[in-house]
């Protein structure tokens, strides 16, 4: 697979650009949000790519970031979601707001996406939520196996089923960890953890 490539941007369309490579021109699909963020004609320019094969297709996507590329290739995997309909969700709202709302299981923003129904977005939930749930717990930076590893993700299991967003519940973690809170007793860190959401 291509996995990445470098050249300058000959032209920006609504879903894709073109990308020139030593006079060579490769057409790239791409979303409407980083498509925005590429320089045109001024400097080299990373593109992270997937290529897609079929039969009767043979299409590259572009994405301005790791997180993006992983995003759609979640998306894609999911049954009735094709690179074309990932490339649109993605258009429509950044990754990390997308993985939020699914975590948070928020069908009404999820369906504000174009292209994105009630049905569609059940789906992306019930098969994503849990991905998301782990890919944001290993991003945090906190040594997996340690003891304020698992106070964090103890407390921070706790205010979601409690009924907090993730992002609140992240939020207040993370607010405990930086002023030297999370400590101690798993209840009493719960309890630090509410004052600060209610407060």
């Amino acid at each position: 697979m291509i996995d990445q490539i470098k050249g300058y941007v000959e032209h920006k369309k609504a879903t894709s650009i073109v990308l020139f490579i030593n006079d060579f021109g490769l057409k790239i699909l791409m979303s409407k949000i980083s498509i925005d963020l590429l320089p045109l004609n001024k400097e080299k320019t990373k593109i992270l790519t997937y290529l897609h094969v079929r039969e009767d297709i043979l299409d590259l996507y572009g994405f301005h970031s790791d997180l993006e590329r992983d995003t759609f290739m979640l998306l894609i995997s999911i049954s009735g979601i094709g690179p074309k309909l990932a490339l649109t969700i993605l258009s429509g709202i950044e990754p990390s707001r997308l993985s939020s709302h699914i975590i948070d299981g928020n069908i009404k923003a999820l369906t504000a996406i174009s292209g994105v129904g009630g049905k569609t977005a059940k789906r992306i939930i019930i098969e994503l939520k849990n991905k998301f749930i782990k890919v944001d717990n290993d991003s945090l930076g906190i040594e997996e196996g340690s003891e304020k590893s698992k106070l964090f993700e103890d407390t921070f299991n706790a205010l979601m089923t409690l009924g907090y967003k993730s992002s609140h519940a992240k939020e207040a973690c993370l607010k405990l960890e930086k002023e030297g809170e999370l400590n101690g007793p798993v209840e009493i860190v719960i309890k630090k953890a509410l004052t600060l959401l209610i407060s």
